[in-house]
């Protein structure tokens, strides 16, 4: 029994350690091929999600390299002390070496798809990189970073499925992973408000005024773009419908209730976390999937 208990907590331990979570932000590799209305080419489909792998494993590769870089820093971090390296959960050298092992295997991976494709991740992880050891200390520059690390998942995704992305669907992600990133440090920001507590190095370079101001802008902006997008004629054109506009409807009111969740309720926490517990957005985002599934795949059959 006592093995048993010990084997789910290491587990547990290394599931934090990849951050297994976080995989779920490599969802937006599928992006191109859905909106692309070829869902059901079987062989796309399985590129995207080789691609999807490679990306999930060079990720938890630059996961590890962050936590490994900080863990010392992150014994006096009310959130990030619980991370395995920081807890002394984990080894420092068997995180190294699993790092080690978890890039290669995704590069390895990323070969087996086009060679477009290779470059786009060895990008990826070159800028991770930069961003782990400095960058991520030069503000705004690091919500710029983490924001093309979205842009350039869609773009691995257009590669390994082979199929165009629109201009707008590019504007689109990245204002929606910058909107994103800065409510997360609007929530680094309340909590140094109220414990006094410096989470992040660039928090000195914010205020609540500041990241309200972008947040507002920005989505006002993803509204705007998500829209263009739908009635473009580049798009109504290429997919056959001219009703996809319909489905803002739900963007419009997933985005409302992020913005209740961080501003009303203060708890914005993790965007991952919300994703994963907020109910409301998980109705939201079922529903918008739903309706943009029925007019893009079902009505045409």
């Amino acid at each position: 029994m006592d093995y048993s208990i010990n084997l789910v907590v290491r587990i547990k331990n290394f599931a934090k350690l990849i951050r297994v979570k976080d995989w779920i932000k490599n969802s937006f590799l599928f992006i191109p091929i859905f909106f692309s209305g070829e869902l059901y080419n079987f062989e796309k489909f399985l590129n995207v999600t080789f691609a999807f792998w490679a990306f999930c494993l060079v990720s938890s590769a630059i996961y590890i390299l962050n936590d490994y870089k900080d863990r010392e820093e992150d014994k006096f971090h009310p959130f990030k002390k619980y991370r395995p390296l920081a807890a002394g959960l984990i080894n420092p050298r068997f995180a190294l070496g699993l790092m080690v092992f978890m890039l290669l295997s995704g590069l390895i991976v990323g070969l087996l798809l086009p060679s477009w494709f290779i470059l786009i991740l060895l990008t990826y992880v070159l800028m991770n990189v930069g961003y782990s050891l400095g960058l991520k200390k030069i503000s705004i520059v690091d919500l710029i970073i983490v924001a093309m690390g979205f842009i350039l998942r869609v773009m691995a995704g257009g590669v390994a499925a082979n199929v165009s992305i629109s201009r707008w669907l590019v504007i689109m992600v990245f204002l929606l992973s910058l909107f994103i990133v800065v409510t997360k440090r609007r929530d680094d920001i309340l909590e140094f408000i109220k414990t006094g507590k410096v989470l992040r190095t660039t928090i000195n370079h914010y205020n609540l005024d500041f990241v309200n101001t972008v947040i507002s802008m920005l989505s006002g902006m993803i509204i705007l773009a998500y829209m263009l997008y739908t009635i473009s004629p580049e798009v109504v054109e290429r997919l056959d419908s001219n009703y996809l506009y319909l489905t803002g409807v739900f963007v419009v009111t997933g985005l409302m209730r992020y913005l209740q969740i961080i501003l009303v309720e203060n708890s914005g926490g993790s965007p991952v976390n919300i994703i994963y517990t907020d109910r409301f957005i998980h109705i939201t985002i079922l529903f918008w999937l739903v309706s943009f599934f029925t007019i893009l795949y079902i009505l045409k059959i």
